[in-house]
């Protein structure tokens, strides 16, 4: 029962277990190896692969990051590999219709694998073809910026709107911290940010549980606190790229993706603080501007949820009440490792900050802190008391 518990990350591939909240649970990715010097594990990982053909997608930065490495030592172990190079130079490469076609139009007849090399867009592309064709892909991390590696979900533009599609788990995961440690700060941040998110994604969980009586695996909120204490005991390292720091933080976003993974959906790790983020991005786009990294988003998200569960103390379950981070705790974290903290910090104005903590309840069918707000009659004035505490009296 639970033996997960006991395992170190690179064990948990393929791992099969009764757990204690009456489930039985399947982690079905086959292969993991994250930590100093792993990128070599991606050839034996492949081997099973190495008959057909490989399509390797990256883009500018990756390529120089981790694909240009990758690309040379699966062709001197004898790989037939095709190149996809997504050059934007320094813009941001946006998941959307045109960029899933190309990578459609890229596969070969014969590719029998693809490989990922990048982070969040890059992942979630290739995810999504992967799903849709059954062609497996292993993906190579780049950065320490999210947790979908080992989620099955692939969040995507369509029609200007972002939707969370279902997908798959990725056939291996490479997490080499000697590349990921080199990732640029901002995406270091991101990863933090999203870390740091599941503090209000637990409590969220828990108050679907005692509200609306939502299923809930214990043990894998058991794996995501464990993480989130490793993570947070070397905040004040990040800054400095230490990568012990850099590998607590691959873990922790890597074992909320394993519970993700275990229980069939995203609740330990995506709360509230996930739906501002997705309104935020969603209204940035549909203006023609660049949204702030994902992981940011969420992090800046997640003291404003935290500051709504407060403010709703005197009537939360009581388990609920006990779970929900301080806004002044949360603020602190990101502080501390230099991560931005006001949706001011990142163009969030006035007018689309309060319409989120309105709204931002609808851009997912989940039970939220959020919907309770509202059911208890209470969201307006929330909404009112936090945005004129970010922003005053400013137009």
């Amino acid at each position: 029962m639970n033996e997960i518990l006991d395992l170190e990350i690179n064990e948990m591939a393929q791992t099969k277990f009764d757990c204690s909240c009456g489930r039985n649970h399947f982690f079905s990715i086959h292969d993991i190896a994250i930590g100093k010097g792993q990128l070599k594990a991606l050839v034996p990982m492949a081997q099973p692969f190495i008959d057909g053909k490989v399509l390797m997608v990256c883009d500018n930065n990756t390529y120089e990051a981790a694909g240009k490495e990758s690309l040379k030592l699966m062709e001197a172990a004898g790989f037939d590999v095709k190149r996809l190079v997504f050059d934007k130079g320094e813009d941001i490469l946006i998941p959307d219709e045109c960029v899933v076609g190309r990578v459609l139009e890229e596969l070969d007849l014969d590719i029998t694998l693809m490989v990922a090399v990048g982070s969040g867009t890059i992942n979630d592309l290739v995810k999504f073809v992967s799903s849709r064709t059954k062609i497996p892909y292993i993906i190579v991390c780049t950065a320490p910026s999210m947790d979908g590696y080992v989620a099955d979900g692939a969040p995507l533009i369509c029609d200007g709107k972002k939707i969370s599609y279902p997908a798959c788990l990725a056939y291996g995961v490479v997490g080499d911290t000697d590349i990921m440690k080199q990732a640029p700060m901002r995406m270091i941040h991101a990863g933090f940010g999203d870390v740091v998110g599941k503090l209000t994604a637990l409590a969220d969980w828990d108050l679907a549980v005692q509200v609306v009586n939502e299923y809930r695996c214990d043990t894998c909120v058991t794996l995501v606190n464990r993480a989130l204490e490793k993570c947070f005991s070397k905040t004040d390292a990040l800054a400095k790229r230490d990568e012990e720091a850099v590998l607590y933080l691959i873990e922790a976003l890597t074992l909320t993706g394993v519970a993700m993974g275990l229980v069939g959906v995203s609740r330990p790790a995506s709360g509230s603080e996930h739906m501002l983020s997705h309104y935020w991005e969603m209204d940035f786009i549909a203006k023609g501007r660049y949204p702030e990294l994902h992981g940011i988003k969420v992090g800046i998200a997640t003291p404003i949820i935290a500051e709504v569960f407060e403010e709703l103390s005197d009537c939360l379950p009581e388990e609920t009440a006990k779970l929900s981070p301080s806004r002044l705790e949360v603020e602190d974290l990101l502080r501390r490792a230099g991560c931005p903290v006001s949706p001011k910090d990142i163009g969030i104005d006035r007018d689309l900050f309060y319409r989120s903590l309105m709204e931002g309840y609808d851009v997912r069918p989940r039970y939220s802190v959020l919907r309770y707000a509202k059911e208890k009659g209470r969201l307006k004035a929330i909404a009112e008391k936090i945005t004129e505490r970010i922003y005053g009296g400013q137009a």
